[in-house]
């Protein structure tokens, strides 16, 4: 059940068009058991920029893309609501890659705020310095930017 109260932003339907407009094929909602904490962790560690936040849903946007948060109660008819309640990670094997976020500075905002730092950010051999992280929800967050080369 839904605990906004007042209007929405934008209407889904204009907000759905606009996301099918500019995603390039690809749209990410994200399932989450508190939507002011997932918004909390993705601003202040990964740098988003928040768009639309209430107590149901929040718009982010950052480093070229858009994604959604979604609060669990907001899916109480969702085909999702049965496999999701009671979880303690969301999304175990998926990595959420958010391109040209520093993975430096990310990775010293987590620690800083107490989130689970997976890997540290290094120098990988496919042309990437990333590092992994978890949120509060359990989804893998991973900044990456490419490597310089000097060749």
């Amino acid at each position: 059940m839904k605990q906004r109260t007042g209007e929405p932003w934008k209407s889904a339907p204009d907000y759905a068009r606009e996301l099918s407009a500019q995603s390039g094929g690809l749209s990410i909602n994200l399932l989450v058991a508190d939507v002011a904490r997932a918004v909390a962790f993705q601003r202040d560690v990964l740098g988003a920029a928040v768009a639309y936040a209430d107590a149901d849903f929040a718009a982010l946007e950052g480093f070229g893309a858009k994604w959604c948060v979604h609060a669990d109660h907001t899916y109480d008819n969702h085909p999702l609501s049965g496999f999701v309640k009671g979880l303690k990670g969301r999304g175990p094997g998926v990595e959420i890659r958010l391109r040209g976020c520093d993975p430096d500075a990310a990775e010293g905002r987590a620690r800083a705020l107490g989130y689970v730092v997976l890997a540290a950010a290094m120098d990988k051999p496919h042309g990437l310095r990333e590092a992994y992280m978890l949120d509060a929800d359990g989804y893998c967050w991973v900044p990456d930017i490419l490597l310089t080369s000097d060749a």
